[in-house]
């Protein structure tokens, strides 16, 4: 109902304060009844309620206080809320870093072939290193035979270590690298699929990756 009854609008506007400018309206939980008054009645207080004017015409609605659960929900929904309106901004900043950073398709492609082609430089330059190292170790290990029934010098052992150890770190930046290679190619991946996505536009050719050291 937009108003209140006219015979209830009577009571209202005839108690004590006239000068009252709002009146108050619920329903009485005892009996279902509606409530009224110039001041927040008792039976309204803590339940949801109504405002009127002195012409009956409805100001507002004050839904019912919260007990500690609703409170505890609507505070998780809030939160939630926020986190959602968070991911919604940054992912507007990251899609115009994306559109500001290419161009075009190709441009995506370009720089994942230049990231990739470092990479692959250093795999390589250790997998060379490597194969030096593997040449000198197969020497210090001849040279390490003549010394099975005696003591072999502290020069020599040292030496052995040291490439050895030398091998294990260059092994260990391969494997490093190649891990590296993989989040490259994911991250260009999903930097094409986005920038598809918001364009339309898809690169001519799919992008040419220098080969991978083994």
């Amino acid at each position: 109902m937009s108003k209140l009854p006219f015979a209830l609008l009577l009571i209202v506007l005839s108690a004590p304060s006239l000068g009252a400018n709002e009146y108050y309206c619920c329903t009485d939980p005892a009996n279902s009844r509606r409530v009224c008054g110039d001041t927040l009645p008792a039976q309204c207080r803590g339940r949801a309620y109504r405002v009127f004017d002195r012409a009956g015409n409805p100001i507002r609605e004050v839904a019912a206080a919260m007990t500690p659960e609703e409170k505890a929900a609507a505070a998780v929904a809030a939160k939630r809320q926020q986190q959602l309106e968070e991911q919604r901004l940054e992912r507007r900043r990251m899609d115009a870093a994306l559109l500001s950073t290419y161009a075009t398709p190709e441009d995506i492609d370009m720089a994942q072939n230049k990231a990739e082609g470092d990479v692959n430089l250093t795999i390589r330059d250790a997998t060379e290193k490597i194969t030096e190292l593997q040449k000198r170790l197969n020497r210090l290990n001849a040279e390490a035979e003549f010394y099975k029934r005696t003591p072999m010098p502290q020069v020599l052992a040292s030496d052995l270590h040291t490439v050895n150890h030398e091998i294990r770190l260059q092994q260990e930046l391969i494997e490093v690298k190649r891990k590296e290679l993989a989040k490259i190619r994911s991250k260009y991946d999903s930097d094409r699929q986005r920038y598809y996505e918001l364009t339309g536009r898809r690169s001519l050719s799919r992008p040419v990756s220098p080969s991978t050291a083994r």
